[in-house]
Order: C-alpha cells, then structure tokens, then sequence
C-alpha cells in the first residue's frame, strides 16, 4: 500500500496537471512536455547524487525530496503511480537482485567459481 503522503502528493500532481501553467508550477511542467519532465528528474537526481557525495544530510533530505516529487510529476505523466512502483517491488522480493537485473537484460550470471 502507498504511504498517505505519496497518495495525496499523486493527488495533488493529478488535479493541477490541467491548471493554469502560469499559476502552477505542476501545469506548467506537463505543459513543457515529458522530456522536460524526465530532465527534472535527472537534474534532481545528480543534485541528490551531489549533496551524499559532500556528505550534507540536511542537502541530501531536500534533494531526495524534490527528486520523489519530480518522478510522481514523471510518473503521471505516463499515467503511473507509486503504486504501480511498489507493486514491482512486491514482485521484486525474494528475488536476487543480480538474478532480477539478468532476467531483464537477458545477461547470463557466472557459474559458481567463474
């Protein structure tokens, strides 16, 4: 199940995805389009990336925060939630995470003592 904060904030994403773009920054976003959207995402990320580098918990917090916010932003945009997330980690677990990474490239894992 979707912790209450992610629900309402894909709630929140969902209502103003069709406001004014000029008085949301949410509209505005899906007004400038998924690649604009994704590159949010991106940018946010290698902030996140850079504030655990430097080792500055409190920058990291923001960072983390504003890059869950982007993906939900990224994620509607294809009409997917965190719960659609979620529902691939259940499916995830208990599964070796290399193993997991070869099903999805078709990569073969090494043979024990390769």
């Amino acid at each position: 199940m979707t912790d209450d904060r992610l629900t309402r904030l894909s709630a929140t994403i969902r209502a103003r995805r069709v406001a004014d773009p000029e008085a949301s920054y949410i509209a505005r976003l899906f007004a400038k389009g998924r690649d604009r959207i994704a590159q949010k995402v991106g940018e946010e990320a290698v902030e996140a990336v850079i504030a655990a580098t430097r080792g500055d918990a409190q920058a990291l917090t923001g960072e983390a925060a504003d890059l869950v916010f982007h993906l939900a932003v990224l994620l509607e945009s294809l009409g997917l939630g965190f719960e659609d997330v979620l529902a691939e980690l259940d499916r995830r677990e208990g599964v070796s995470g290399l193993a997991e990474k070869a099903a999805r490239s078709g990569v073969s894992l090494p043979k024990q003592g390769d």
